[in-house]
């Protein structure tokens, strides 16, 4: 018995559709195996398969570090994001922020809108160079687990922050400024590209860590954010693709090592006005 389900979303909503569209196709099509680490796992996905002997095969390896709670790792993006939450509240901070924007703004003749696109860059060249044959640290299907929980809490944490602080905006179009989505978003996808490809080039992630830098500069140049804004969303993006590593080993355990996913088929779709996925299950 074959059940069919299908969900569609307006287009202005891509990116999230996106990320669920991205990992549902990994159950497209069969996969022989699951590998966690290419150097690490080779664990064939039958049903004497669990998570023990996932968890053993990679016990006592430096890449299990990947995958815990470290309290050092809070200190960079923690004080990135504190040093934006003061500048809210802070006039010394204020007052740098509108120096930043003299400096930028005071002869700009047009904008320039390549940071509604620079931000994705970082994250679509994780799947990118996997498509060129530059492997990374993990498969399809665990990066992509690792992204949509990152990008998700990422979400939650800006979108919380908007809405609480409600920070006028430079150009004083509304009251989102901070912290810069744009800018949490690229930074996740930098620390993300970072993390995948370190082992293979260090010059990858230093690559995606300068777009994410001059997606945060164009938004203080078209008059978007603060720069206070754009260094609490750099934090948080870096934060957040930390605690997608953090929660990987959690949520694959509970959600992505079952058996009923094996009769589950799921293809994403896209035409002019919607983007969704369509999944067929077997009963």
């Amino acid at each position: 018995m074959n059940l069919i389900l299908s969900n569609r979303t307006n287009c202005h909503k891509f990116p999230v559709a996106f990320f669920i569209a991205l990992f549902m196709s990994s159950y497209a099509f069969p996969q022989q195996e699951s590998v966690l680490h290419r150097d690490t796992c080779m664990l064939q996905k039958d049903s004497t398969t669990n998570w023990q002997q996932i968890k053993d095969s990679v016990s006592g390896h430096k890449y299990t570090n990947y995958y815990k709670f470290n309290v050092k790792q809070l200190i960079l993006p923690g004080a990135m994001i504190g040093l934006g939450v003061l500048g809210v509240y802070s006039d010394w901070l204020e007052s740098k922020n509108y120096q930043v924007k003299d400096e930028l703004v005071g002869n700009i003749d047009r904008k320039i809108s390549i940071d509604d696109f620079s931000q994705y860059a970082p994250m679509a060249a994780v799947y990118g160079l996997n498509l060129v044959g530059v492997k990374g640290l993990h498969n399809f299907e665990d990066r992509t687990i690792i992204l949509a929980t990152s990008y998700l809490t990422m979400g939650i944490a800006v979108n919380c922050l908007k809405r609480t602080l409600k920070e006028e905006r430079p150009d004083k179009s509304n009251n989102q400024s901070f912290p810069s989505g744009h800018t949490a978003t690229a930074f996740m996808g930098a620390e993300l590209l970072w993390r995948e490809y370190k082992d293979v080039s260090p010059w990858i992630g230093v690559a995606g860590y300068a777009v994410a830098a001059g997606t945060g500069f164009f938004r203080m140049y078209n008059n978007k954010h603060w720069f206070t804004d754009v260094v609490a969303g750099a934090g948080i993006g870096i934060l957040s693709t930390k605690v997608g590593y953090w929660l990987y080993p959690i949520i694959k355990k509970k959600f992505f090592n079952s058996k009923h996913l094996k009769n589950t088929v799921a293809l994403p779709y896209c035409d002019m006005k919607t983007v969704g996925v369509c999944c067929i299950i077997r009963l």
